[in-house]
């Protein structure tokens, strides 16, 4: 046991045993949803048809409130709360056992369902039955776990006793019904690609390495799923999408999380406008189906997710953020210095780019698409036929926040390989180190106009359940390891909202 256990609850159990009683049975209770009870109940004013039948829930019992000869308690499953009565004169020879029931046990509750007084639905309890007993307590009015780092580390206990976090998760199901029927709808088929890949590659971001003993070669967790999905739009599927779990070796902030899932999607004979269109329908959909209307509010501003999205380029706004041309690079570097930027960065695109997210995205309250990024920050884009140094590519923010990336996919396979090369020669570590051949010979036997898409799934729940920190809408959250004995070190994030009250 660890230092969680309570010595009372322990004792419990050595004596729920001493009567033979089983403290973790291996089968449960035949259970109803309790927002099935709840719906069948009504109101003490006009009662439902579940009133005055005997019906069965199991689930977690938390607070208890006794007053000698009657507990009440309320019980909780993943649907829903329900208030039980423990009577004397109802439960009879087991009454002596109530007291080895505390909050956080989980139990199946047999009963009537009525009304109190007060006409709140209530099972009064014929039959109770022990399903496993919590020998840690539950914190109080979460007193327990006020640490934010706490509260993320243990997710399940958070998932019960805070207000709405199981809500949140559940939206988040939702949210990835709604895409998928949504694109299968659009004739897309659902596919899986490699998560090890023996290149990184797809985007740019420092990869997490492993080893596979048998092949004596190093792998990569993939970075983004791109280029896979793209060989199979060569193989002829047409239209397909991924959602992926995708891993970049980088910081922890409200916005990310080394681990995070990715919608990526692949369409022949499209660009990258049909990517705004889709891009469109999935923000709009979403949001209806979750909260009813488009309009979101979110750090405390309210945001509109009804198509069509406004559309400004990247140049037009560089130049008017950052009061320079974007290729200007003398003036580029000058402001970049004014910022406090590394001005002397060898890699000019990357220092530009810098610029442009220092001066440009707070201004991009959105939703809008920011569209024809440069070249040199596109490996994987077409260039726009009106404009060589720019590229069929679109980002889109909302509150400043970018949450999807799409272009016209660059085909053909010399220019892809002189570009990927052009990564390589810069011995960036967040590029791939060798030229993916294997992506430039699929190239070679031809991929149809393309349009592809990817959207931050974590980023669009934040969005769309208003929650600061990404870590919110995580299960599990990357964290720093806590060994036994150790406690939690309490770790301020400026975007994890403060502790909540109790359920």
């Amino acid at each position: 046991m660890t230092e969680l256990a309570h010595p009372d609850r322990l004792a419990k159990i050595e004596a729920m045993r001493a009567e033979g009683v089983d403290p973790y049975p291996a089968r449960g209770v035949k259970a109803s949803p309790i927002e099935e009870i709840l719906a069948g109940a009504g109101t003490a004013e006009e009662p439902g048809d579940l009133v005055g039948t005997q019906v069965t829930i199991a689930g977690r019992m938390l607070g208890m409130r006794d007053f000698g000869k009657l507990i009440f308690a309320p019980v909780i499953d993943r649907t829903g709360r329900l208030q039980v009565g423990l009577q004397k004169g109802r439960l009879g020879e087991w009454w002596p056992r109530r007291k080895w029931l505390d909050p956080a046990d989980l139990v199946g509750c047999t009963g009537e369902l009525a009304f109190t007084q007060k006409g709140e639905p209530t099972i009064w309890v014929d039959e109770i039955q022990l399903l496993s007993k919590a020998v840690a307590s539950p914190p109080e009015k979460w007193h327990g776990l006020t640490d934010v780092e706490a509260r993320y580390r243990r997710r399940y206990v958070d998932l019960w006793a805070s207000d709405n976090v199981a809500q949140v998760f559940v939206k988040r199901s939702r949210a990835l019904r709604v895409i998928r029927n949504y694109l299968e709808d659009e004739g897309y088929l659902e596919v899986e690609t490699p998560t090890l890949h023996p290149i990184s590659g797809g985007a740019a971001a420092r990869p997490f390495v492993t080893h596979h003993n048998a092949l004596d070669s190093d792998l990569y967790l993939r970075i983004a799923p791109e280029l896979y999905l793209k060989r199979l739009i060569v193989g002829g599927l047409e239209r397909v999408f991924e959602v992926s779990r995708n891993f970049r070796n980088e910081g922890l902030s409200t916005r990310h999380n080394p681990e995070f899932t990715m919608l990526e999607l692949y369409e022949a004979q499209a660009d990258f406008r049909r990517m705004m269109e889709i891009t469109e329908n999935i923000f709009e959909r979403c949001a209806k189906d979750l909260n009813g209307t488009t309009k979101i509010e979110f750090r405390g501003s309210e945001y509109d997710l009804a198509a069509p999205f406004p559309r400004e380029r990247y140049t037009d706004l560089f130049e008017k953020h950052a009061g320079c041309a974007f290729d200007d690079e003398p003036a580029v570097r000058a402001k970049a210095k004014e910022l406090n930027l590394n001005h002397e960065l060898d890699d000019y695109w990357k220092l530009m780019n810098d610029v442009f997210e220092e001066t440009v995205e707070e201004h991009l309250s959105g939703p809008i698409f920011v569209t024809h990024y440069p070249v040199q920050i596109s490996p994987l884009a077409k260039q726009a036929p009106e404009d060589p140094r720019l590229t069929e590519r679109f980002e889109v923010f909302v509150a400043s926040m970018e949450l999807g990336n799409a272009f016209s996919e660059l085909n053909d396979p010399a220019e892809q390989h002189r570009r990927f090369q052009e990564q390589v020669d810069s011995k960036d570590p967040e590029t791939p180190g060798e030229v993916d051949i294997d992506y430039v010979q699929a190239l070679e036997f031809g991929m149809p106009p393309t349009g592809g898409l990817g959207i931050g799934i974590d980023r669009l729940v934040m969005l769309l359940t208003g929650q600061d920190s990404i870590r919110d809408v995580l299960l599990f959250p990357a964290m720093r390891r806590i060994v036994e004995g150790e406690e939690d070190a309490e770790t301020p994030d400026a975007g994890a909202p403060a502790a909540p009250t109790s359920a």
